[in-house]
């Protein structure tokens, strides 16, 4: 019986919380130079998890560009933004980031988080933070599977939950 799914832990990316008026026209423009995308709707990831933006809180985005384009991109977010009250942090070396990809790897994340997972509740371009196993996480489905965002922290423990998730039994039980 294989797996039902792969979990890999991906390479170090760049991440940028932003927090500040969403409604603002300076903060979407400078999300928008940043990512090539708009602020998206709540629940929600604009672009991927390599150049992209997710909603977090009602004042908080998750900006992601290339992990070598951070500095430069914080600059720039301080240069558009201007007087305008904002907070930017890079975030990329705080979190690890994994890939569950493959036709159960729904199934991977059903049985660690309290989440609708269907295609139906949650489609491509759904974002979402929870709980995965006993552990802070926030993940966003794509069209070969999700991408998962933790604490760097925890990364160890959250690999080993993903990975014995990711096995198949017969019985289904963990």
């Amino acid at each position: 019986m294989s797996d039902l799914a792969t979990v890999d832990r991906a390479p170090a990316r760049g991440m940028i919380t932003l927090r500040g008026d969403f409604t603002s026209s300076k903060l979407k423009r400078a999300v928008k130079a940043a990512t090539g995308h708009a602020v998206p709707k709540p629940g929600r990831i604009a672009g991927d998890g390599h150049k992209g933006v997710a909603w977090m809180s009602p004042d908080e985005l998750l900006l992601m560009v290339p992990y070598e384009d951070v500095a430069s991109t914080v600059d720039n977010i301080a240069s558009d933004m201007g007087d305008t009250h904002y907070l930017t942090v890079d975030v990329s070396d705080a979190r690890a980031v994994f890939s569950i990809t493959g036709p159960d790897a729904n199934e991977v994340l059903a049985r660690l988080c309290p989440v609708d997972l269907h295609k139906d509740s949650f489609a491509i371009g759904g974002f979402r933070r929870t709980r995965l196993a006993q552990v802070a996480a926030a993940f966003w489905r794509h069209d070969t599977g999700f991408d998962l965002v933790c604490f760097r922290s925890v990364a160890d423990y959250a690999e080993g939950v993903l990975q014995r998730s990711a096995l198949a039994r017969k019985t289904g039980a963990l």
